[in-house]
């Protein structure tokens, strides 16, 4: 819901052919693209995502909404961090060991 009380579309992630890991990588792609506080459905029929999605989230900074009351397959619903914390792009549960190089 938003502010005033409309319910906002969230941007759907189709994960429901992935393995975690694979709709981890796919998460982490598609939450770089998105605006703080965007509303993102993952639909995900792995039964690890109910495990693994909100670890992520506790990781990265992603706000952790939980399941959704979605007919169909399972949809979890994560909203996107203002401050998000940046992830190894290959592997999405680890958090980035790389700096920004500094200009001399």
């Amino acid at each position: 819901m938003t502010v005033s009380g409309l319910c906002e579309a969230p941007v759907v992630l189709d994960a429901s052919d992935r393995g975690c890991v694979l709709m981890l990588l796919d998460l982490r792609a598609l939450v770089t693209t998105l605006a703080p506080g965007t509303l993102v459905h993952v639909a995900a029929t792995d039964p690890a995502a109910g495990i693994d999605l909100p670890a992520w989230c506790h990781l990265t900074g992603p706000t952790w909404l939980g399941p959704t009351p979605t007919p169909g397959r399972p949809r979890y619903a994560l909203r996107v961090a203002v401050t998000a914390r940046s992830t190894d792009p290959h592997r999405p549960w680890q958090i980035s060991t790389t700096r920004p190089e500094h200009s001399t």
